[in-house]
């Protein structure tokens, strides 16, 4: 039956294989467990997915976080990691060797551009950057016979450009891999367009209450269990609290992906009339660039918008320091509303040159918006753009 229910009706019932009766997600909050026969430990020690032994190879309350993501993207199976850059450091370095060669955007959350631009060429992985945004970039990009790895994130960290996700599947060759952070799998399914693996920083709006940090990657079971022992040496694993809470998070993530994507609406068109902003990136805009591709790949354009102060850096510092009722913070999909930086923050160890290549400037503000009233969110935001017109 669950196959026939809609994703929000199943992301309310995954993720419940080991709770018995309780309708609360279980905590196993142990380390270890007894092993029955040495038999048995040999087993579970060389094999996949163990629940029951130690938890940096399983653990049910992390097993059923794992379940749960895989139903809702349509995958065979799910790792969960310690964080979002625990389960792409683990694809990248999992699936990765010297002398193969990566293709990714430039347009990126800058801790993955970073772990490509730094550690991969430690390893002798060469890394190629192409503009996501250009259609037949990736597949121009792939060097036949050494290009192991196709690397995209759409929607994208901070500006919101998207990636085609069917001219993406359709690359012959290497593995594909999406960061869906930004969608969910409530907004998105990258595997439905032919994608490999599909990865979450799901400390953002999967938990959705600023209360766990945990990673995942799903995808076919070959794959993913091609990860699973480079994982267990890694030891990036979730924990069974964070787990817990992400399996609670799974609970309301269709009604607060709603309720964000109506406030960034209304944000957005806001400040889309406002003479202060140079211009506002929201999918849901028929402004945004790539509109078309949006109303295509997108169940629900998201609660991130982006949008560009005119100005210096003082105008993009006075506006987050100026905020009440939103939170000056580095997250994203909370219930509350949080504003971003980026050139201070998210994206500071970046060169002024590949802040400029990403679209990033002094002035680019990143809003998450929460669940509070709309109209209370554009009082506060009209107040700090007052307070930004009167430090001018």
């Amino acid at each position: 039956m669950d196959d026939q229910l809609h994703p929000e009706t199943r992301a309310i019932r995954a993720g419940r294989a080991d709770n018995d009766t309780a309708l609360a997600p279980i905590l196993w909050a142990t380390t270890t467990f007894v092993t029955p026969t040495v038999e048995e430990g040999r087993r579970m020690a060389t094999g996949v997915g163990a629940a029951r032994f130690y938890s940096r190879y399983g653990n049910p309350t992390v097993n059923g976080f794992e379940e749960a993501i895989a139903q809702l993207e349509g995958a065979e199976t799910a790792r969960a990691f310690a964080s979002g850059m625990g389960a792409i450091s683990a694809v990248i370095l999992g699936l990765c060797s010297t002398g193969d060669h990566i293709v990714a955007q430039r347009q990126l959350y800058a801790g993955t551009q970073l772990l490509l631009q730094t550690a991969c060429p430690r390893f002798g992985i060469d890394v190629t950057f192409v503009d996501g945004t250009e259609p037949g970039a990736f597949a121009a990009a792939v060097i036949p016979g050494r290009t192991q790895l196709v690397f995209a994130e759409t929607p994208a960290n901070p500006r919101l450009d998207l990636v085609d996700l069917d001219e993406l599947g359709a690359i012959a060759g290497p593995l594909t891999v999406v960061d869906s952070t930004f969608a969910t799998p409530l907004a998105q399914r990258p595997l439905d367009h032919g994608v490999d693996l599909v990865v979450h920083s799901a400390t953002k709006a999967i938990a959705g209450h600023n209360d766990a940090t945990l990673g995942v990657v799903a995808g076919a079971a070959e794959l993913v269990n091609w990860l699973y022992s480079f994982a267990v040496l890694q030891g990036a694993n979730a924990s069974p609290f964070d787990a817990m809470n992400g399996i609670r998070g799974l609970r309301t993530l269709g009604v607060r992906l709603e309720r964000q994507s109506h406030n960034a609406g209304v944000l957005a068109r806001f400040l889309e009339d406002h003479p202060l902003v140079e211009e506002v990136r929201w999918p849901g805009l028929t402004s945004h660039p790539q509109f078309a591709l949006a109303q295509r790949q997108l169940a629900l354009p998201g609660g991130l918008l982006t949008f560009e102060l005119a100005g210096d850096l003082e105008a993009g510092r006075t506006f987050v320091e100026s905020v009440r009722l939103a939170q000056l913070a580095t997250s994203l999909g909370g219930p509350e509303t949080l504003v971003t930086h980026p050139a201070s923050t998210t994206h500071v160890n970046l060169t002024a040159e590949e802040l400029e290549a990403n679209g990033i400037r002094p002035g680019t503000v990143r809003v998450s918006a929460g669940l509070e009233h709309s109209a209370d969110l554009v009082a506060d935001v009209a107040q700090a753009l007052d307070a930004v017109a009167a430090a001018r």
